[in-house]
């Protein structure tokens, strides 16, 4: 792979995770309440299904577009365009009077969310210098810090002021984001210049995205189930939704706190190696929750469950960065952003069906059997391959 011909002023990368923080935290603010909305709007239950989902398909379509169109025009413009989207995506909620316009917005909304995704994410990979797990732990740090921001504040501004508060609280943000996006350097002209070469199928053919692209979705797939089923098992033990949210606080801090460290860690001992632990990691605490009734075990397990997802987002975050060219990234961490929508959008159905028919607990551990199939694969690659 070419090395990045990125300028590499040190005031780039932590503005890019700010920008991040502040691009990924209005979907955040709008997953515990979307469905209280769409159903105050006279939606039913088969309805707002469909409205929560129509985000994620639009989104997964256009991380892949966009990232394609990133790596042809620079990230800079795409970035602002979908950070400005948003923000009128989030300022359109709140004039929704029925169920079909509060589907065209999400649909809309999902789309312009697909360019902040990779158009971050190839930033960060271009100006992360040689220690490029450090970097993608600031990255994945910036992602863990909206998702823990995001359910915490949603709830309390919707209770409080209502849910069009939510809206543009997330509106103001997205604009600050366009504001301070302004000064980031523009992409420099490739040596190399796009071609058809650079495509999907080409990517695909490289064994370390391969394993990055597998160990994202699998991360996801499995976040998609617990947020599933882990409060049907914790209300099963006369527990509350405040020990819902505490358990799901404890995993994202723990998640937060470590991703700089274990992106660090990955640029010492490997990628793959890392990789490779987290997944045990994360089949351990998957198969540890449901064995568990106590609050305090359950935390434990949920620390676990919340250092597997810390130290593999950097790892496989990085591995994009290092098997790729500049001029490539942007459709690579399209297709790595599209993975986490799909990720998520497959692991909770698909693990409530399996939780409907083998019970709850069931479900939990059936989950643990995706992380299984990737790291046997992961192993396999490596074998085969020289990916570090």
């Amino acid at each position: 792979m070419s090395k990045s011909i990125q300028p590499q002023p040190k005031w780039v990368l932590p503005l890019i995770s700010l920008v991040t923080f502040l691009g990924f935290l209005d979907s955040h603010l709008l997953l515990p309440i979307m469905a209280l909305y769409a159903s105050s709007l006279g939606a039913g239950a088969g309805v707002i299904g469909i409205i929560i989902g129509l985000y994620s398909i639009t989104n997964t379509v256009a991380n892949v577009v966009f990232g394609r169109l990133i790596d042809k025009i620079g990230y800079k413009f795409p970035l602002l365009a979908g950070l400005l989207g948003d923000a009128i995506s989030m300022a359109l909620y709140t004039i929704c009077r029925f169920p079909v316009c509060l589907a065209a917005v999400r649909s809309v909304h999902g789309a312009s969310g697909g360019m902040v995704g990779p158009a971050t994410m190839s930033a960060a990979a271009n100006y992360s210098g040689r220690k490029k797990g450090r970097a993608m732990g600031v990255y994945g740090m910036s992602l863990a810090a909206a998702t823990f921001v995001g359910f915490g504040v949603s709830g309390v501004l919707a209770a409080k002021f209502g849910y069009n508060a939510v809206f543009l609280f997330g509106a103001v943000l997205l604009l600050i984001g366009v504001v301070i996006s302004l000064p980031l350097p523009k992409t420099e002209k490739p040596m190399v210049e796009p071609s058809s070469d650079v495509d999907k199928m080409n990517l695909l053919k490289r064994r370390g995205l391969v394993i990055a692209y597998l160990g994202v979705f699998s991360q996801y797939f499995t976040l998609g189930g617990v947020v599933t089923l882990l409060p049907l098992y914790v209300a099963g033990l006369h527990m509350e939704a405040f020990h819902v949210g505490m358990l799901l606080a404890t995993f994202s801090i723990t998640s937060f706190i470590i991703q700089v460290p274990c992106g660090a860690l990955s640029d010492r001992i490997g990628r793959v190696l890392l990789i490779a632990i987290s997944l045990i990691l994360c089949m351990l605490s998957l198969v540890l929750i449901p064995l568990v009734a106590a609050f305090p075990l359950l935390a434990g397990a949920m620390v676990l469950y919340g250092i597997a997802h810390g130290a593999l987002f950097p790892s496989v975050s990085a591995l994009i960065a290092d098997n790729t060219a500049p001029e490539e990234r942007g459709i690579a961490t399209g297709i790595f952003h599209a993975l986490i929508t799909i990720g998520v959008a497959l692991g909770a159905p698909v693990t409530g069906w399996i939780g409907e028919i083998v019970g709850t607990e069931g479900g939990l551990t059936s989950t643990a059997v995706v992380p299984i199939v990737v790291l046997v694969i992961t192993v396999i690659a490596k074998r085969h391959t020289s990916v570090r």
